[in-house]
């Protein structure tokens, strides 16, 4: 297969053939978080609330998944616009070797550490017994979780768009089917709760990868992957890390902002703790999307960065800022003209809704600003520009974020902590553009 598209077709058809199915996939996804919510409501206000306080761990082990598949992504597609194949073969073999160490690390500290992690935020035993209940068997899927990122963050650097949207759409439904059926004992299948929201998850997972493996075997990737490809040496590692850590505390951080807005709000009510977590299922549907974007421009650009062709990167860059922005837009309107009926899909209890509808209002408000750090941080890590891109995301998750909501909340009680959401978007777009500007193209 040859890949020389990237740097001949014209620009914007180049990257919406790219980012589309990537687009209808990160919204099959987010469809899938919020039906996956919806139907834990469904259990109780305490299951929904346990979800949100598992979010963050479900949400770091992802981010380590994507951040190291970022990097062999970019490795990979950098080697191939090089016209060197040896080095990508290494990449994509090392790449998959190590994210199984990933994942059997991730799994065991997981596990481990859950029941303190819930302790932090709630002294609810109910609470915490549903979140250990689905947290102790979604993390026994951490394994299949990191092989089969590894092979979308694959495919999508040779522009196999479509097949990665195949499979993660194939796991989506998968788990959207499954969720009903195995909470609630429809069918076949026993009564489970919690336990069947965690399983649904992970078959959909595990049907993820194997639809990857099926491809692999009989469409295979222009890419080998002999044992004898499965290479540690410095070069190798030293750029896989340089560029995966930082993805993957980009990925990591709302983990991180998440538990520490938990932490505020739970001061005021566990129903603003709920309203939380229901605005990160929801804004999924928005920031997926965009992010389907940033994952179809970040080969093209790494493999026109490799070629040399640094004017095809500033053009592709400023055609997905302005898309990107175009989705964020939709968040807004959607935000503004139906939130009550957004948040009414995780509870039914009026004055939490109310809450939620107060919240979305707010934060909207900084959706479409944030489209330039979206999109500067999707292409320095295209550019393997790893610490520059996570220099935008602690100003939006972590060094504004974290400060500007506890002082807000103090003036302005818990709605002060969404008010700190557009706040800390103007300050990091501005950041984000002037880093980028930083690099020499």
């Amino acid at each position: 297969m040859n890949q020389n598209f990237m740097k001949e077709k014209p620009i914007l058809p180049l990257v919406i053939s790219m980012s589309l199915p990537m687009v209808i996939s990160m919204a099959i996804n987010s469809l899938y978080n919020i039906v996956d919510s919806y139907f834990v409501a469904k259990i109780s206000e305490d299951a929904m609330t346990a979800i949100s306080l598992v979010y963050p761990l479900q949400n770091l082990m992802t981010a380590i998944a994507v951040g190291f598949g970022i990097a062999m992504n970019a490795r990979i597609a950098f080697c191939l616009g090089a016209k060197d194949q040896e080095k990508a073969d290494e990449a994509a073999v090392t790449g998959m070797f190590l994210s199984v160490i990933h994942g059997i690390i991730l799994m065991v500290a997981c596990m481990a550490g859950m029941p303190h992690f819930l302790r932090l935020y709630t002294k609810d035993e109910a609470i915490i017994e549903m979140g250990l209940t689905y947290a102790n068997r979604v993390f026994v899927f951490s394994v299949i979780i990191m092989l089969g990122i590894s092979l979308e963050k694959i495919f999508q650097s040779v522009g196999r768009m479509k097949v990665s949207m195949l499979s993660m759409m194939c796991g989506f439904i998968s788990n959207i089917v499954l969720d009903p059926l195995m909470i609630f004992g429809i069918g076949p299948f026993p009564k489970m709760g919690m336990a069947g929201a965690a399983y649904a998850t992970g078959i959909g997972q595990t049907i993820t990868l194997l639809v990857y493996v099926l491809f692999c075997i009989f469409r295979p990737l222009p890419l080998s992957f002999k044992r004898k490809n499965l290479s540690f040496n410095k070069a190798l590692l030293g750029n896989l890390y340089a560029v995966g850590i930082p993805a993957s505390l980009n990925m990591a951080l709302p983990s991180l902002m998440i538990s520490c807005l938990n932490g505020i709000l739970t001061a005021f009510s566990e129903k603003y703790v709920l309203v939380l977590g229901a605005y990160y299922k929801l804004q999924t549907f928005i920031y997926l999307s965009a992010n389907g974007i940033i994952q179809g421009i970040r080969p093209i650009i790494s493999f026109n960065y490799g070629a040399g062709e640094k004017k095809r990167v500033r053009q592709i860059f400023r055609t997905t800022l302005c898309l990107t922005a175009g989705v964020m837009a939709v968040g807004v309107l959607l935000s503004l003209l139906i939130p009550g009926q957004m948040i009414g899909l995780f509870t039914d209890n009026e004055t939490t809704v109310e809450i939620g509808v107060k919240a979305l209002t707010i934060i909207c408000i900084g959706f479409i600003i944030s489209a330039v750090s979206v999109t500067c941080c999707g292409a320095l890590e295209a550019l393997q520009k790893g610490m520059a891109s996570l220099l935008i995301s602690l100003s939006r998750y972590a060094v504004v974020m974290i400060p500007a909501a506890f002082v807000l909340s103090r003036v302005l009680g818990a709605n002060g902590v969404f008010w700190a959401f557009p706040v800390t978007e103007t300050i990091s777009a501005v950041a984000a553009y002037a880093i980028y500007r930083l690099i020499k193209l």
